[in-house]
């Protein structure tokens, strides 16, 4: 007999309402991080001044357009597991570790150091949530917080390497 009813039916893929509900949550804190971390690159990009203008509008474009491009995987996962994902500036400034954008632009090597920072953070959000996708044995999850630990800590690195004398 057919499903009438107009609710969706019971998720069952292997991995425990308990767990599905945690790695979620963790995954939505993450979604914040990246978005946060999105919208501040993006603001730097606009607002770089000084010598290093052309390197650093060019570097921040591009770190920004990955980081555009890695929300909808982090939010799509949310949706497999079964949970709405957040998608409101109240949302994100509630569950992001790291802060705000700046109200007034900093220069241009504290913006550097700003985008290190915020990447490290994210960074330790997605280590933080990893061990319980593992446990779950939610590889999709793992794998994503993977991709997107080797993509925050190079970028940290890079970003470094600029304030190195």
């Amino acid at each position: 007999m057919a499903n009438t009813s107009n609710r969706a039916p019971a998720i069952h893929i292997g991995i425990s309402d308990k767990d599905r509900v945690a790695i979620a949550d963790g995954l939505s804190h993450l979604l914040a991080d990246t978005y946060t971390l999105y919208l501040t690159t993006h603001n730097f990009h606009w607002n770089v001044t000084g010598p290093m203008f052309n390197t650093l509008h060019a570097m921040f474009m591009a770190q920004y357009t990955e980081l555009w491009n890695a929300v909808d995987p982090i939010a799509e996962r949310i949706r497999s597991l079964g949970h709405t994902a957040p998608g409101s500036y109240a949302q994100f400034g509630a569950m992001a570790s790291i802060p705000d954008a700046p109200a007034s632009p900093p220069a241009a090597l504290a913006m550097v150091r700003i985008l290190v920072e915020g990447h490290e953070a994210v960074a330790r959000t997605a280590r933080g949530i990893f061990p319980l996708a593992d446990r779950a044995g939610d590889q999709p999850s793992a794998d994503l917080l993977t991709q997107r630990l080797a993509v925050h800590e190079k970028t940290a690195w890079m970003l470094r390497s600029l304030l190195e004398e």
